[in-house]
């Protein structure tokens, strides 16, 4: 949706809020004020697409904002009838190389956290009251070498039992739900986005929750009208 960089996101709200009704606004705002951009996860070489169709879920149903993919290996793929449309409210950010998602979140600031079988800090003891990034690497061959050594430090989600391991997408919905409880209590807050970034996604959510085809010509007549 190219065309909403030309237009201001008050406009687009004020443009498509008549054709929403009372609940659909009302959801918009609970969603946006429980969303986090300072907890986030990447994946490193994901192969199988019901994986990361699950895992899509749980970034977004858990109320993360973004999930950064490493496809050094192959594509990121997600299949459509897990997800059920819930790629529309995550930004999903692509990288060649591990290496690149590493600099860009260290460039915002972000702790990237590897999750690794038999660390000894447990995912419940991380420090998320900054910025936090869960990074977990392909389903049979773990996180490669040059991941791990970009990141800050390892986690392990603690287990009783004699399995070692949990699948990658259980793995990360486990990991994602007690790093989320965790960051909002260190936030006293349900959610961290700043106004701007709230503006722009809010802006957006009405476009999807409109049509993205119809919504450009309501916004489009709404501006003209306006500046006339």
């Amino acid at each position: 949706m190219k065309w909403m960089d030309g237009h201001d996101p008050v406009d687009v709200v004020a443009a498509l809020a008549p054709q929403l009704s009372p609940d659909r606004i009302g959801r918009i705002d609970a969603v946006l004020d429980a969303r986090l951009g300072g907890l986030t996860v990447v994946l490193e070489n994901l192969h199988d697409p019901h994986n990361g169709a699950a895992a899509l879920r749980s970034v977004e149903g858990f109320g993360l904002a973004e999930l950064h993919v490493v496809e050094q290996a192959e594509p990121f793929r997600f299949s459509d009838k897990v997800t059920q449309g819930c790629e529309k409210w995550v930004a999903i950010r692509r990288y060649p190389r591990f290496g690149d998602a590493a600099a860009a979140l260290h460039g915002r600031g972000f702790r990237l956290h590897a999750a690794v079988p038999g660390a000894p800090v447990a995912v419940d003891d991380l420090d998320v009251g900054r910025p936090a990034a869960l990074v977990f690497g392909n389903e049979h061959a773990g996180l490669t070498g040059a991941a791990r050594a970009a990141c800050d430090g390892t986690f392990a989600i603690p287990m009783t039992g004699f399995t070692q391991s949990f699948n990658l997408s259980v793995s990360v919905a486990l990991s994602v739900h007690a790093a989320a409880a965790r960051r909002r209590a260190a936030l006293g807050a349900p959610g961290d986005l700043p106004a701007e970034e709230r503006a722009r996604l809010r802006a957006r959510w009405y476009v999807l929750s409109v049509d993205p085809r119809a919504a450009q010509g309501i916004v489009e007549r709404y501006v003209a009208n306006r500046t006339r």
